[in-house]
Parts: C-alpha cells; structure tokens; sequence
C-alpha cells in the first residue's frame, strides 16, 4: 500500500489543548542534582567576588555556573565531553555578546544579531540532544549581555571570568563521580525496570500500548547510559543483566510477581548497597555480544552525528532553528516598539517556547506566561529584601536558582515563578533600576515574546518533520528486513541476531517519537497512520522472534542469582 493510500486525512490546523497544561506532575528523580550543583556553583564564584568588592561582576560568573545545569542524565564519561562543549560555547557565546555590545551602538542591529545566535544555539543543542536546559540558558546569557553596558578593553577579563566560572561549573557537575561512579547508569537501569514493571501492571489495551513504548524507550535508555560509560565494571556488567531482564519483561507471557521482582530490583539499584545478584537470562551471553559489536560501531561513527542532524537533506531540525531567529527578532522588535529599550526579555521568551512542534509550543506558551506574571510579584515581594545588602542579593539568587530547578520539573510554569526573579536580581549586581520600570518591561516583554513567538511557529512551516516520520518508517522497514533475514540464516552469528534487534528496538524508539512529534505539528501533509500501525506491528512479531530464538523469554517466574542456586 502506498503511503498516499494509506494517509489518514487530519485537518491541517490541530486544535490547542488547555488539557493538563498546567497539571502538576511528579518531580524529575534527578531534580537535586542540577539544584545542587547549580547552587553550590554560584555560590563558589560569587563569594570571591563580594569579598573582593566586585559584585559587579556577578553576570559574568553566574553565567559561567550555569554550566553546572548540564549533562547530570549522562555517564560522567560523557559527561565530561558534554560539559567541555557547554563551557566552550557558553565562552564562544558571551565572547561574542560582549564584542558586539561593545562595538554596537544600534538596538535594532543588537536585535538580530541576539536572534541569529539564539537560531545556531537552538539547532546544536537540539542536534546534540544535550538535554535540560537546552539552548535556553545560553540564549539568556547572550542576550542579556548583549544589551548590557560593555567597553572592549573590558572584555577579555570578563570573558575569561566566565570561562573560570564555568570550569568550575562543570567540576562541580561532576564531582559525584568521586562518590557515586555508577551512579547515572544505576538510575537509568532503574527507570527500565520501572517502566517494565508498569507495562506489565497496565490492563487497559490503548495504555497498554503506551506503556510498552514508554518501558522500551526507558529500556533503550539504560542501554544507551550503559553504552556511553565507557569501561565494563563488575557493577556495570550487573546493570546489563538487569537491563535485560527489564526487556525480557516486554514480550512474552508474564508470570505473577515479576512486576514486584522488578520494582524490588529497581529499589535496590536506586539505592546506595550493593546491585542485587542478578543471574543472566538465557540468551543473554549472545545479547551481550552484540552490545560489544554495537559499542564498537558508535565509537566509529559517533563524531559523525551532528552534522548529519544539522546539514542532511530534509532536516527537521532546521525549520525549528528557523522559527527561533525569525521569532526571536520579531519578538524584540515588537518589544522595543512597546518602549522596552533593551528588550532581551522578549528574545529570552520566545526562544523559550520553541519545541518540537507547534502544539508543545503552545503548551508552552500558556506555562511561560503564567510563571512569568507570578515571578514579577516574587519580584516584587523580594526587590525592598535584595536591597538591603549586597549578600542577602547573592544569598537570594542561589536559593532562586536551586528552586528553580526543584519546581521546573513538576511543570514549567513552576520553574518560571523562580527563575524570572532570578534573572531581575542578577541585574541589581550592575545597577539598580526602578522596581516599576523592571515590572513593566519585563511583563511587556513577555507578552511580546510569547506572542509574537507562536506566531512565527505558525506561520513559518515544518513540513519535514512529516519528512522524518516517513524516514523513520522507512528505517523501521529495513531493521525489520534485516532482522527477519538474520533470524532465517540457520548458522548466524549471535552476535549479529543480537545486534540486529537492538537496532529494531531502537528504530520503533524513534518511529514512535517522530509519529509522535508530527502529529502536533501544523500545515502538512496527512500522516500514513495504516502504515505507521502495520509497520509497527510487523516489527513487534520480528522483535518477539528474535527475542525468542536468543532465549530471552523466560519460562520461570523471576529469580535472582541467589534464589536460582537455591
């Protein structure tokens, strides 16, 4: 069937749910990591400078600490890479911002040259999945800087100010790795063995589905972490075990209590004991085989991955980036008419809504919005407190930035409520302005910048990521193929079975993210739901096969190391 046969017509305009916008969900199980690290960060940079008498300075070290946000999902191995490239473009970035304010004297010019900037640090955060807080933070710095007073003697020492503080941003991200080694790898092997557990607890048929997409995203997660952390410890080679038993968990008949074995193996591992005992399953010596083979080949190819994001035929990323400059200079040029003289609020708020598609942007929009009215009238109730004393300003701006990651988890209309007094508190370190003045421009600014953002995100198209449904069926198809083609070669490797389903696996992981994805996005062609359903279950029988030829389906209940020699 061709797709045209097997498009489902949609309406090109999708309604903008009000649904569950504003729901308080459950907190990231790693909210106190970057709220620790982001708060003892600025605290190291920031308490030289108030008793060196240099609290002007303070923009230039806070922005350096952010980098402490980053990377707390990775295997500090990786980690260490991702915070070397976020203190690099965080310095690339403010040198930049701080050469142009100082040579710049044109607010209109300042405007676009913020937007071009927010546009590139959007498509290589979003290339290089760099996690939260993405490109936001580095828009934040770049624009607040680039309306800043700047002389260009000046500039060298701020830049390596920021440079400094942002080595000390990334040592404190990584800092736990001295304690906790394994850490990273033992949270996403719990998540897996979470997400098993509730798929196997679900009943509903239509959540059920889901559930089974959500245990094997997490699934392929822990495989991912695991493959990312470099050397094979004792311990990491015990969260492979578990891992696959979390996906053993996904086909086959389950057993009354391997959801309870499950949940009981995740409390374990999210704990500071002992990884519990854990026998391999049968088979999984072959799956293990094809990790190592898999391994291997992103070693080979991992450098090549960005730019095939950013430059490829038909890249989705791009468009977005598009939406992002355009509605980011948009948004400061209707700022400015507003009378906001420096309107980088307004480039800060419309770069903060872009996401995937148009109907997570306007999720978006609705929490920017509302968690920056409430965080004006913290502002408001904190200002005559900050103005007492120097301190008590810095001591404000830490607790700020560690609440607004406590709460940005939940929703992020709650992390808008912290981090919009925030960002007014750090400008009291340079000079102090009326509270009226503040107040007015920044909620101006955010109308502005909301507004005139989902605007850009309407009107300016993203038909490829239609594009990247298609390839991903596509891909999906031919993982397919050369699995059932590995399973009918009678004298294969176990190794290439094992690789083959881990690539099955991976491309229904990414099927399902881009079907996801295109269906909120506006004007574009209709999606080939038949195609997506029929592919997807084709490769779910392919998947059940392969996992039944290495033997990964258990005929026995759960059991761990100890209980089987019993």
């Amino acid at each position: 069937m061709s797709n045209a046969a097997s498009a489902t017509r949609q309406p090109p305009v999708r309604k903008l749910p009000l649904t569950g916008v504003l729901r308080i969900n459950r907190p990231s199980d790693i909210w106190f990591k970057p709220a620790t690290s982001v708060a003892v960060a600025a605290a190291l940079v920031l308490v030289p400078l108030l008793i060196a008498g240099r609290s002007e300075l303070a923009m230039y070290a806070m922005a350096g600490a952010f980098c402490a946000l980053y990377g707390h999902q990775l295997p500090y191995s990786a980690r260490v890479r991702a915070t070397v490239w976020v203190v690099i473009g965080m310095t690339a970035g403010m040198a930049v911002a701080l050469i142009c304010a100082s040579l710049v004297d044109s607010v209109v010019a300042l405007i676009a040259i913020a937007a071009v900037i927010a546009g590139v640090q959007k498509a290589v955060c979003d290339a290089t999945r760099i996690g939260p807080p993405g490109h936001v933070i580095l828009v934040f710095v770049v624009s607040g800087t680039l309306f800043a007073p700047q002389e260009l003697h000046e500039v060298p020492f701020h830049v390596l100010l920021t440079f400094g503080a942002g080595i000390v941003g990334a040592l404190v991200a990584l800092a736990p790795a001295l304690i906790r080694r394994e850490g990273p790898e033992r949270r996403a092997t719990a998540r897996a063995l979470e997400a098993s557990a509730a798929y196997l607890a679900t009943d509903d048929t239509t959540r059920r589905s889901r559930a089974r997409h959500a245990a094997a995203a997490a699934v392929q997660g822990a495989w991912q972490s695991l493959l990312a952390a470099g050397e094979r410890t004792p311990a990491r080679r015990t969260l492979e075990h578990l891992v696959l038993h979390a996906e053993a968990a996904l086909v086959g008949t389950p057993r009354a209590g391997d959801g309870d074995q499950l949940l009981g193996w995740a409390h374990q591992v999210r704990g500071r004991g002992a990884l519990p005992e854990v026998a391999l399953p049968p088979g999984g010596g072959d799956e293990l085989l094809g990790i190592d083979a898999e391994r291997e080949g992103r070693r080979a190819q991992g450098r090549k991955r960005l730019v095939a994001l950013l430059l490829r035929p038909g890249s989705a990323l791009l468009p977005i980036a598009a939406r992002c400059a355009v509605g980011c200079a948009a948004a400061g040029y209707v700022g400015l008419a507003l009378g906001v003289g420096h309107p980088y609020w307004a480039i800060v708020s419309a770069s903060a809504i872009y996401q995937a598609n148009v109907t997570l942007t306007w999720h978006r929009v609705l929490q920017r919005l509302l968690g920056n009215v409430l965080g004006v009238l913290v502002f408001i109730a904190l200002v005559p407190l900050a103005r007492t004393s120097i301190v008590v300003l810095a001591v404000l701006c830490i607790v700020l930035s560690f609440c607004n990651e406590m709460l940005i988890s939940r929703n992020y209309w709650l992390g808008s409520v912290s981090v919009t007094p925030m960002a007014l508190l750090i400008t009291e370190f340079a000079h102090v302005r009326p509270v009226t003045e503040l107040v007015a421009d920044r909620v101006l600014d955010t109308l502005a910048g909301v507004v005139v953002g989902l605007a850009a995100a309407i009107l300016i198209t993203n038909r490829r990521i239609g594009g990247r449904m298609e390839q991903a069926l596509a891909a999906t198809e031919r993982a397919t193929v050369g699995a059932d083609s590995t399973l009918a070669v009678s004298g294969g490797s176990a190794a290439d079975l094992a690789v083959a389903r881990r690539r099955l696996t991976a491309s229904l992981v990414e099927l399902r993210d881009a079907a996801d994805t295109a269906a909120g996005e506006w004007w574009q062609r209709a999606l080939p739901e038949e195609q997506l359903m029929r592919t997807e279950q084709e490769a779910h029988r392919t998947l059940a096969a392969t996992v039944r030829k290495q033997g990964l389906v258990r005929d026995e209940p759960l059991v761990g190391a100890g209980e089987q020699r019993a």
